[in-house]
């Protein structure tokens, strides 16, 4: 009888590891599939509420100061947004008129005179036309180097050049993903630069998607081409 209670015991040593196996294997697929749907979920809604309350805790005191005056006590959740998305209306709306273009071509010029608030409105804004790519002044085009090592690629944005132990070298704006407005500048020698035919916007793309997004083909010629050719503005 021994035998047979040997075979037994193992055959159901060997049932439980297939079962636990089976459940193991089921579970792993399950809680794989279930983070490739939430945490994008998640995180959508981490940063939507980030700036929630961002845009909430700037106008919102202000607004609840308001009401009290009329003797309003009790708080208003989302007041500030609401309050925010009026104001983007209502300024997107005098600026598509020629008026209030001019208006606020000359707000944006008293402004500009102001010491220090002139000064810093002037390089955010430059930074925001930047971005969208229709600038004159900010990104120029996108360009390659070898970071943070040889053999190594990056993109980056060649915001001007310049002239340094008396020979060119480009100014060179490198973003970090996926939040491009945080990066540092660099200054290359224009023959570690590439040039390429990528647009400020499909590298914004790129960027904004941590590399998700990303061209089919993307051709490549140094950069130093395009400087002797003129295409790029020579700083004197």
């Amino acid at each position: 009888m021994t035998p047979k209670n040997g075979k037994a015991a193992t055959g159901k040593q060997g049932f439980r590891r297939r079962l636990s196996r089976v459940i193991g294997t089921h579970l792993r697929r399950a809680f794989f599939a279930g983070s490739l749907l939430l945490v994008p979920v998640a995180l959508t809604y981490l940063i939507l509420r980030f700036i929630f309350d961002l845009v909430d805790g700037v106008l919102s005191p202000s607004i609840t100061w308001v009401l009290a005056r009329f003797g309003v006590t009790w708080a208003l959740p989302g007041s500030g947004v609401f309050v925010a998305v009026l104001i983007l209306y209502v300024v997107g709306f005098i600026f598509a008129n020629a008026l209030g273009r001019r208006l606020v071509a000359w707000g944006q010029k008293a402004l500009l005179r102001v010491p220090v608030i002139g000064t810093v409105y002037s390089a955010t804004q430059k930074l925001v036309d930047s971005f969208s790519g229709s600038s004159t002044t900010g990104f120029k085009r996108v360009v390659l180097i070898q970071y943070p090592q040889q053999g190594n690629w990056t993109i980056g944005f060649l915001t001007s050049t310049t002239t340094v132990f008396d020979e060119p070298f480009a100014v060179v704006y490198i973003p970090t993903a996926p939040t491009p407005t945080s990066g540092w500048v660099a200054l290359l020698r224009m023959a570690e630069v590439y040039d390429t035919d990528v647009t400020v916007q499909v590298a914004m793309q790129l960027v904004f998607s941590g590399g998700i997004v990303t061209p089919d083909n993307v051709k490549t010629w140094p950069l130093s081409d395009s400087y002797s050719k003129g295409e790029i503005q020579k700083r004197t």
